[in-house]
């Protein structure tokens, strides 16, 4: 498997972007041409091959400078990544989990060698080659949670189930759409998603619940989320609206393809085996307007989601204030045809 990372940024000068390959395999979130809520869960890993679906956790052209990017990001608020005291064995569980796949589903990429608690990691991209003692902290550089979710794209939530529930307890968390696990952790499911609006009065969350704690040690499933957000930014915290908010007024009827992105979460459940603790990857995805309107069936439907969507949404989704120039700019992607059903291009 033959990779060529990006060299490119996710702030100041953003040099993000997506090569055509990227666009082609990007998760789009919409199955049809309307949305309210979608809980959308499936087996994982398993899609179609070459898709962000097909192994437990995706490696693609932006990895490098995604880990580059969260070393500034914990270089400036550590705090986004804690971990109460008792989930220490849940850190190593997903280390455990993250090292194991990578390594068998990317061998050009990782290599893990195992005697016994003495393992051998190296990672390539990153330039990492590291003996360590599993379970034993001290011949780590950092806590096995950290360790490991510094080399791994996305946020990582770890759920402690105790009293019917699901608790934040630990996580790292640097390209969060508008939520802070300073402020979260430690509360149960319901607090944590006690912003999004409706959701509680569907009963969305009460099922969402009920399956999570469902799933078991044999079992992995996946889930895409999105939100919008204005230039290619991973860090839209909230400790951080400062810098990332005033940029949705830069958006205008000139720039908006390039500047406005949708903005996707490959979210996946896993229980882990000794801690039974629920491991939660939440993987961020960009892709701009114009590259998405390359996509013809994409921009058809994009059209028609962000056109009738409920404003409610729009508001939470973070593109209220510029819903109708995007409106505008996808109208010329949609010619009235239909749609084919799920997800990918036809």
């Amino acid at each position: 498997m033959t990779f060529q990372f990006n060299e490119e940024t996710f702030r100041g000068d953003y040099t993000y972007f997506n090569s055509p390959a990227a666009v082609q395999r990007f998760p789009f979130p919409f199955d049809q041409d309307s949305y309210m809520y979608s809980v959308n869960i499936e087996r994982h890993p398993g899609g179609p091959k070459g898709s962000p679906f097909e192994f437990a956790f995706d490696v693609d052209e932006h990895y490098v400078s995604e880990m580059k990017d969260r070393e500034i990001t914990l270089a400036e608020d550590p705090m986004r990544c804690q971990s109460l005291p008792h989930m220490e064995l849940a850190g190593w569980d997903l280390l455990e989990l993250i090292m194991v796949s990578k390594a068998r589903d990317y061998p050009d990429l990782f290599t893990l060698t195992r005697d016994g608690n003495q393992w051998h990691w190296i990672n390539k991209p990153l330039g990492i080659d590291k003996k360590f003692t599993f379970l034993d902290p001290t011949t780590l550089p950092c806590g096995p949670m950290e360790y490991i979710t510094r080399q791994a794209q996305g946020d990582f939530a770890l759920l402690h189930e105790r009293e019917g529930n699901l608790w934040l307890d630990a996580g790292m968390i640097t390209s969060q759409a508008d939520w802070s696990l300073d402020f979260d952790v430690g509360m149960n499911f319901f607090e944590w998603h006690a912003p999004v609006p409706k959701a509680r009065k569907m009963g969305v969350f009460d099922k969402a619940l009920k399956f999570l704690l469902a799933v078991d040690q044999e079992q992995s499933y996946r889930r895409l989320n999105w939100t919008m957000t204005v230039n290619p930014r991973l860090d839209t915290s909230p400790e951080n609206y400062h810098k990332w908010g005033p940029e949705k007024r830069t958006i205008t009827p000139e720039n908006v393809g390039a500047k406005q992105f949708l903005r996707v979460e490959l979210q996946t459940f896993w229980r882990l085996p000794r801690s039974n603790a629920l491991a939660f990857p939440i993987r961020c995805y960009l892709c701009s307007l114009q590259d998405l309107a390359t996509v013809p069936k994409w921009g058809r439907r994009l059209h028609r989601v962000l056109r009738d969507i409920d404003p409610d949404l729009a508001d939470y989704k973070g593109f209220a204030v510029n819903q109708e120039t995007i409106v505008s700019y996808l109208s010329q992607f949609d010619d009235g045809a239909p749609t084919s059903a799920g997800i990918f291009p036809d």
